[in-house]
């Protein structure tokens, strides 16, 4: 069964930082790129930060530049969002996603094919 499950979501105080991690199983993430996406209570899902299957390539939505990293060990089949100066407007579900042939980049959330759960991150003091 194919899966990606992320982790590392929690309560953290403006200005913390916290590590999301989105691991795979049955299936090699070598050859597929990631994407991190967050939704918040009443809104759209929107793009966080994508990385290319080999990491070479990254993109970051501008509300997160400077504060969030995109990364990925395929050794370990997991890639990474270290998440930093956290803000309460960062509070949302975090989710990741995987696609094997991207045709844009960054590419559109319909491109995605495989979806974790999410994992809730609440930034509140």
């Amino acid at each position: 069964q194919l899966q990606l499950v992320e982790s590392g979501g929690g309560l953290v105080q403006p200005g913390g930082s916290l590590r999301l991690s989105c691991a795979a199983s049955g299936f090699t993430l070598d050859y597929y790129a990631i994407g991190w996406f967050r939704q918040a209570p009443g809104k759209e899902r929107e793009g966080v930060s994508c990385i290319s299957y080999s990491g070479g390539s990254t993109n970051y939505a501008d509300f997160v530049k400077g504060r969030f990293t995109i990364s990925r060990d395929n050794a370990r089949n997991t890639v990474y969002l270290q998440m930093n100066s956290l803000k309460p407007e960062d509070t949302a579900v975090y989710y990741c996603a995987a696609l094997r042939y991207a045709k844009s980049w960054p590419p559109r959330l319909d491109e995605y094919v495989y979806w974790g759960q999410g994992t809730q991150v609440t930034v509140s003091s």
